[in-house]
């Protein structure tokens, strides 16, 4: 499956929680609900989940392989970065079309 789209909203309040994707694989099929959280060891995103009778957490949807979840991760996490600092990332982007 391809990824064919990715969008980011951002959260304005503080904690660990920085923004919220969905992300559309095909043109067909859209995951919403993904969590961008601030870790210990960096970003990284949190799978769409609901809270289960006994108080734990289950994912809704999830990556079957590791390398699924690191596609997935690569591109919401890409994307966040450009909608953190929009601004840089046009001023980038302007530069590489010049070169």
């Amino acid at each position: 499956m391809k990824i064919t789209d990715v969008r980011i909203r951002m959260v304005d309040k503080e904690g660990r929680m920085k923004a919220v994707a969905s992300i559309v694989f095909d043109d067909e099929f859209v995951v919403h609900d993904i969590k961008i959280v601030e870790g210990e060891r960096g970003l990284f995103i949190a799978m769409p989940s609901r809270k289960t009778n006994n108080g734990d957490f289950r994912d809704i949807a999830h990556p079957v392989t590791s390398e699924a979840r690191e596609r997935i991760q690569a591109a919401v996490l890409e994307k966040y970065e450009l909608a953190q600092y929009p601004a840089q990332a046009a001023a980038t982007r302007l530069d590489s079309e010049l070169e």
